[in-house]
């Protein structure tokens, strides 16, 4: 079954492609292995770059933070470590951070100057990662309150909800 959910706006995509770069609900992570990984990133266009084994790593575990911050947890200190290697700091005019270089890093400098950009518009409050804990794929809440929990209803929601009945009996 796929996700049916619209994609975010073009400002929060990349944060959303990015994150969404594995589904865990179907045992798939196009970050598993460094050369997929690159010819995944090249195709969603994201990066072009030649990826090792550690900077591999280092995007799967940027990607599991973006996800906890996404979903409410405080890894305030876990983006400041990235931030420390990977940007700059603000520059005028132009990105709000600058990419302190290229590869793994400049693709993490990008995506930490979109979450700053949509921290700053309140527009990141969106984008939300499924609440079942073996999803966790990442969705554009459109709803109205902005109370979406679930990746899809058909999927995630309606498994929750059997559970739920379940227990009950």
């Amino acid at each position: 079954m796929a996700y049916a959910r619209p994609a975010a706006p073009d400002e929060l995509r990349p944060l959303e492609v990015f994150g969404n770069s594995a589904r865990f609900l179907y045992d798939e992570d196009h970050l598993s292995e460094p050369g997929p990984a690159a010819r995944w990133l090249a195709g969603h266009a994201l990066a072009d770059l030649t990826l090792d084994e550690p900077g591999r790593a280092r995007l799967v575990r940027f990607r599991e933070t973006l996800r906890e911050h996404l979903g409410g947890a405080d890894v305030t200190a876990e983006l400041n470590e990235f931030a420390a290697v990977a940007v700059t700091g603000p520059r005028w005019p132009g990105p709000a951070l600058a990419p302190a270089g290229g590869g793994v890093d400049g693709l993490i400098a990008r995506l930490l100057d979109v979450l700053f950009r949509a921290e700053v518009t309140g527009r990141v409050q969106r984008l939300k990662p499924c609440r079942a804990p073996e999803c966790r794929w990442l969705f554009y809440d459109r709803s109205p309150a902005g109370n979406g929990v679930w990746c899809s209803m058909d999927i995630c929601g309606a498994r929750h909800k059997m559970r739920t009945y379940r227990a009950r009996r």
